[in-house]
């Protein structure tokens, strides 16, 4: 018996679909991975002027607000325990009620060894009372909210409640800073 080889095929795989599935599977992990967001503060530095225009501006303690933040976390404004929960209101009030409101000025005092988060709730806290106030301000003026104002129209609320604040960080004791 003369016994044939025939040649065996090797089975052909389809791989039409293989890109489609690696597309999908891309989709899938870029819509499920989380993206995390570096956060700060959004602050505008004022621009650089020359020593010879420098002036100095007297202030009278009437339109100071001090705000300390001690190495504990804990809150003082003008010398006087408070919570976070009242910045808010505290700061509108203080602003609100300067009868020169572009001759108040916010002392912000942080000791170095203060938790951040609490820092960044002060500053989120004062630049809150501050939106507020403008927001309110530009609808008795032009009867619409501050962000839905035009830039002109930001810049006249901005003068008005202008944003006058002075930051400070001490040591105050043993260790080193952060």
């Amino acid at each position: 018996m003369i016994l044939r080889h025939t040649k065996r095929t090797v089975p052909q795989l389809n791989t039409t679909s293989t890109a489609d599935i690696s597309f999908i599977l891309l989709v899938f992990f870029l819509v499920m991975t989380s993206m995390d967001v570096d956060k700060g503060l959004s602050r505008t530095l004022p621009p650089i002027q020359d020593d010879s225009s420098t002036e100095v501006t007297e202030i009278s303690r009437d339109n100071v607000l001090s705000i300390t933040l001690t190495p504990s976390g804990s809150l003082l404004v003008d010398g006087k325990p408070s919570d976070i929960g009242r910045l808010r209101s505290q700061v509108a009030t203080f602003v609100g009620k300067t009868a020169d409101r572009r001759r108040h000025m916010l002392m912000i005092d942080v000791d170095r060894r203060a938790p951040y988060d609490s820092y960044f709730q002060v500053q989120n806290e004062v630049i809150a009372a501050y939106n507020a106030l403008r927001d309110a301000y530009a609808r008795r003026k032009y009867g619409r909210s501050y962000v839905l104002c035009t830039s002109e129209q930001r810049k006249a609320v901005r003068d008005y409640y202008p944003q006058h604040i002075t930051e400070t960080t001490t040591d105050s004791g043993e260790g080193g800073g952060r």
